[in-house]
């Protein structure tokens, strides 16, 4: 199927999947007038991504880890023992960026609250 089909198929923009091509996260191949012709599979693949990224993963930890995820009814299942300790990793880094926000925002409602009532 050609870009047009996919962005109708994904929901996702023409811009986001050459960009995810860029990112080596798809690989459509192309005819010599240089148009992306993409599989069902990419489909598929497309899904995974945008739900890792729903998850606070970047594209160059999807990447690695993208070959190793597969969507199993509604869910996404790691299916390689070394992507679970990857994944265990951006846990701990979100969970350590979830606090230092709250942190954050705990200041602020001090600056704020010190304001003179007008």
């Amino acid at each position: 199927m050609r870009i047009g089909e996919m962005v109708r198929r994904t929901g996702v923009s023409e811009r986001l999947l050459r960009y995810y091509e860029e990112q080596g996260l798809l690989h459509p191949t192309r005819l010599p007038s240089g148009y992306r012709v993409y599989n069902e599979a990419d489909i598929d693949t497309v899904r995974r991504i945008r739900s890792l990224l729903a998850a606070g993963l970047s594209t160059t930890i999807i990447a690695r880890i993208l070959p190793c995820v597969r969507i199993d009814g509604s869910a996404l299942t790691p299916v390689c023992s070394d992507t679970i300790a990857e994944l265990q990793r951006e846990r701990e880094r979100l969970t350590h960026t979830i606090h230092e926000l709250q942190t954050s925002r705990t200041m602020l409602d001090t600056v704020i609250a010190a304001a003179p009532a007008t």
